[in-house]
């Protein structure tokens, strides 16, 4: 049985930017997703969170980008169930 996932949340210099670092790889690549069309399935749940525009991932960090007008408060809380929900198999 694998660890349970934790998901640590900070600002980064961008006010609309957040980095979340899990203790798992989520991506060997840096990979940038903007379209929800073409983008996995994880990256695809946090893109259709409003307010969300871009979702970067490389190693065990995922930066999430927001729209100026959008509010962390109610991003964050989403974010981290799509992870969880991705990512505690």
């Amino acid at each position: 049985m694998s660890e349970p996932l934790e998901i640590l949340v900070e600002g980064t210099p961008n006010p609309n930017a957040a980095k979340f670092t899990l203790n798992r790889v989520v991506a060997t690549q840096g990979k940038t997703y903007r379209d929800a069309v073409t983008a996995d399935a994880w990256a695809k749940a946090l893109l259709s969170i409003p307010g969300v525009t871009q979702v970067f991932a490389v190693n065990n960090f995922i930066s999430v980008t927001k729209s100026p007008d959008a509010e962390w408060d109610a991003i964050v809380p989403r974010v981290e169930e799509g992870l969880r929900k991705a990512f505690n198999a």
